[in-house]
């Protein structure tokens, strides 16, 4: 007796072959915290989620949509901010031999600004839109908001200059003591027609 092919499917998402779309596991959701909030034209989040289907929403966030305004009510006026977007599942996250993907790394951003939701500072590495590959499943993206030093200058190797790709973001962090990210937040998109 033959199965059907919506039951295998349901089968494989419970045991956890597939993700199963528009939801986050525990893991995925206690990641953000710390009050940031990424705001693109038609999207405004503010906590872990799945980039919703409808309205083509992610292909606006991958091909439509620039850099988002983030903002962070914490951000201390007088401090000095690092702002970083990664992939660490690039190229798959069953296979991320690509991560750290870079996307966006923001130096020196003014802490009264981002206050307002606005980042004045040094752009090392320009935004790219979150494109995943074509039927790599669910990728993160993650945003990440460290207090920078005063006076250590912050940038890239020459190296990490030339490849946004397999990004040693720990060995970033510690070079110029960054510490933990004050506030984080990710969402998770895919590749694929809605």
């Amino acid at each position: 007796m033959a199965m059907s092919a919506q039951f295998v499917v349901l089968c494989a998402c419970l045991l956890g072959f597939y993700p199963i779309p528009d939801s986050l596991s525990s893991k995925d959701t206690s990641f953000c915290h710390g009050g940031l909030v990424v705001i693109y034209p038609g999207l405004h989040i503010d906590k872990c989620l799945v980039i919703p289907k409808g309205e083509k929403v992610r292909e606006k966030v991958s091909t439509v949509w620039k850099a988002p305004e983030i903002s962070f009510a914490g951000a201390h006026k007088k401090t000095m901010y690092v702002l970083v977007m990664v992939d660490p599942d690039a190229p798959s996250r069953t296979k991320p031999t690509s991560a750290y993907w870079r996307h966006w790394l923001v130096v020196n951003i003014q802490g009264n600004a981002l206050k307002k939701g606005k980042i004045q500072g040094t752009t090392l590495t320009d935004y790219y839109p979150p494109k995943p590959p074509q039927d790599s499943g669910f990728h993160r993206y993650q945003f990440m908001l460290f207090e920078q030093l005063p006076d250590v200058p912050v940038s890239l190797t020459e190296r990490e200059k030339s490849s946004r790709g397999k990004w040693d973001l720990e060995a970033f962090v510690t070079r110029f003591n960054l510490g933990k990210p004050v506030a984080v937040l990710q969402f998770l998109t895919q590749n694929y027609k809605d």
